[in-house]
C-alpha cells in the first residue's frame, strides 16, 4: 500500500504517520526530514535549499522531487510507503505518479488532514521539542515535568526556528494556494479522504484508519 498523507503545519500528520507506519508496515518518507537531513549533511540539494527553507519558503519542485527519486532509488521500501506532507504542489503530484510508475508503483490512498487555522497557530507557536531525543512538547497541552526541560534527558528545550507565527503564515499561505489542486487532482482519481483533524490523537487516529481502509 502506497499512501499520501497531507495537513498543514500543526495539523498533527507526523504523530498520526508513525502510527500508520507501524501498523501497516509502510516506510514512512517526510520530505521536511529528508531536507533537513540533506542541509545537515551538506549535499548539493540541501546547499540549495537551505536559505529558502531559513526564510520559510517554499523549495522548488524539482529540489523536492530530486530527494524523492534519491530515497526511491535505494530499494528498500518493499512494504509500502507513506507520504508525509508530499506532495505540496500540483507539479509534484504528477512527478510523484511519475517517478512511483517508473518503479512499479502507484498511490492507493490520500488522507488530508482538516483542523481549523486558528487551531494549527495553537498547536504550533506552543511546541517545544529535545534536541538529544526529539521528544515533543507543548507549553499548555503537552507541558515538561519541569518547566523547558526534557523529561527523558533533562536537555533543554528548544522551539524550531520555523515554529513561529510568522513563519507558520507564510507556510500557511502556500498551503492555501497550493493544495486545494492536489487535493482536486486526487479527487477526480476518486483516492481522496478529507478527515477531521480535530480531537484527541486516537480519536483522530481511528478517524485516519477507517479512512485508509475505506
Amino acid at each position: 500500500m502506497n499512501l499520501v498523507f497531507l495537513g498543514p503545519a500543526g495539523s498533527g500528520k507526523g504523530t498520526q504517520a508513525k502510527r500508520l507506519e507501524v501498523d501497516y508496515r509502510v516506510t514512512q518518507i517526510s520530505t521536511g526530514d529528508l531536507l533537513r537531513n540533506a542541509v545537515r549533511e551538506g549535499t548539493e540539494l540541501g546547499k540549495k535549499a537551505e536559505p529558502l527553507m531559513r526564510e520559510g519558503r517554499l523549495v522548488p519542485d524539482d529540489l523536492v522531487i530530486g530527494l524523492i527519486e534519491e530515497r526511491l532509488a535505494k530499494g528498500d521500501l518493499g512494504g509500502g510507503i507513506l507520504f508525509d506532507g508530499f506532495p505540496r504542489t500540483l507539479p509534484q503530484a504528477r512527478a510523484l505518479d511519475e517517478a512511483l510508475a517508473r518503479h512499479g508503483r502507484k498511490i492507493d490512498k490520500v488522507i488530508s488532514l482538516e483542523v481549523p487555522e486558528a487551531i494549527l497557530v495553537d498547536r504550533v507557536t506552543g511546541r517545544r521539542s529535545c534536541p538529544v531525543c526529539g521528544t515533543v512538547y507543548h507549553v499548555r497541552a503537552r507541558p515538561p515535568k519541569v518547566e523547558g526541560k526534557c523529561d527523558v534527558e533533562g536537555a533543554d528545550l528548544v522551539q524550531r526556528s520555523d515554529d513561529t507565527a510568522e513563519k507558520l503564515e507564510k507556510r500557511l499561505e502556500v498551503f492555501r494556494t497550493e493544495i486545494p489542486k492536489v487535493k482536486e487532482f486526487y479527487r477526480e482519481r476518486e483516492i481522496l479522504a478529507e478527515v477531521d483533524g480535530v480531537g484527541e490523537p486516537d480519536e483522530v487516529y481511528d478517524r485516519v484508519r477507517r479512512a485508509v481502509e475505506g
